[in-house]
């Protein structure tokens, strides 16, 4: 009904004035001082009928970006599930994929992504080890198959062996375990990423190796947020970060302006210590015709938190349940989207409470008790079980902290 601003519109995915200016936005930033990109995955349209030719030209042009953008850093991919999968999209495989990222993959990694999509990173100096997923193979796709390509046997081999060697690890994925946290309200429907019985081995293996595992990150909603994986007594032992999507594209639960995300880390543990998110007014760019990215926020600073950990995630999230922690919740619905929403007008106590239960409960079963219990006290005593207040979370960019 109307023609698209030059970098882009709600309805529609990015236009390359729009992916290109993200690239040279963080470039102009933060120069050099860069250790490596994560690209967490859909690098392609959601245009239906597009070839497997198309489909590749599209994300040889994005390798390209990148490689020529951070010329002196390494780029590390993920698979997102509007990306080539093979068996759906064309018969190549992996394998045409491969070969546009060889660049950046070493010789193990290029073998296991040929198998199944996925693969490992040593950072040597660091002890630091980057295990990128296939979360299409957690997906429906694959049916009843209880390993797809191998990839959870090679997962847990992968982090025993880091556990052995005293390593820290980071999880990346396109997918994230859990539900998507914008919904409206409610019981169903929601959107289950993974297949059930994956979502749960996914938890029990963070939960096993949550000594090693100091960082997971993850796409796919197009949502700023985050999860917290609890031990099986209650204690918060990980965290999971969702960063939201360059495209601003509207998904089933909403939309969002474009962001872009720069972290911080400690070179010598691991440790995730403070995130810049960069956003773009897609609106204001377009009437100007200049993409000016800026600071959205400071996470530590945004959330008043000490550090970045499970506990401190735990215990803002608990915050947002009580009446003071109304203006903690403001800010995070607000980031949420991206500042495409100004305001909780919009997020009654339902949709407040959708957010705890998504964040705080991971595992299905206990998302739709989350929710079913605050239905329930709604319906009886006409208040939500929590006492949350009535009127009230790509690229990956992570530089090398000095010691």
């Amino acid at each position: 009904s109307r023609p698209a601003g030059r970098f882009g519109d709600h309805n529609c995915d990015s236009p390359w004035d729009l992916v290109e200016s993200a690239a040279k936005a963080m470039k102009s930033k933060h120069g050099d001082n860069i250790e490596f990109v994560l690209w967490t995955g859909d690098g392609v349209a959601h245009s239906p009928g597009v070839s497997g030719d198309h489909q590749l030209e599209r994300l040889k042009n994005l390798t390209h970006l990148l490689r020529h953008t951070f010329s002196s850093q390494f780029v590390f991919p993920v698979l997102g599930h509007d990306d080539p999968n093979p068996g759906l999209h064309f018969g190549q495989g992996y394998r045409d994929v491969a070969n546009y990222w060889r660049p950046w993959l070493p010789t193990e990694a290029i073998q296991t992504f040929n198998k199944g999509g996925y693969y490992t990173i040593e950072r040597k100096l660091q002890k630091l080890r980057l295990v990128m997923l296939n979360t299409n193979l957690c997906s429906d796709i694959v049916g009843n198959e209880e390993d797809p390509a191998g990839q959870w046997a090679w997962l847990e081999e992968t982090l025993q062996k880091s556990q052995r060697n005293r390593e820290t690890v980071y999880l990346v994925g396109h997918m994230p375990p859990g539900v998507d946290e914008r919904q409206n309200g409610g019981i169903s429907p929601y959107h289950e990423v993974f297949q059930a019985r994956f979502n749960q081995r996914y938890l029990r293996l963070v939960r096993k190796y949550s000594d090693i595992i100091v960082g997971q990150f993850f796409g796919h909603l197009h949502s700023d947020s985050f999860r917290i994986v609890y031990s099986d007594t209650g204690r918060p032992v990980s965290w999971i970060f969702l960063t939201p999507a360059v495209s601003p594209k509207k998904t089933p639960s909403g939309a969002n302006n474009p962001g872009l995300r720069l972290y911080k880390f400690d070179t010598d543990s691991g440790q995730v210590l403070d995130y810049r998110q960069y956003y773009l007014d897609l609106d204001a760019a377009n009437r100007q015709n200049v993409a000016e990215w800026q600071p959205e926020y400071n996470f530590t600073d945004h959330y008043g938190l000490n550090e970045v950990s499970a506990h401190e995630l735990h215990n803002l999230v608990e915050s947002f349940a009580v009446q003071e922690g109304a203006t903690l919740f403001s800010r995070y619905y607000r980031a949420n989207s991206v500042r495409f929403h100004h305001n909780t007008e919009g997020c009654d106590a339902s949709c407040a409470h959708t957010h705890y239960c998504a964040i705080t409960r991971l595992d299905y079963q206990e998302f739709r008790s989350c929710l079913e219990t605050a239905a329930s006290a709604l319906a009886s005593a006409g208040v939500i079980a929590l006492c949350i207040p009535w009127s009230l979370l790509v690229l990956l960019l992570m530089p090398l902290l000095h010691a």
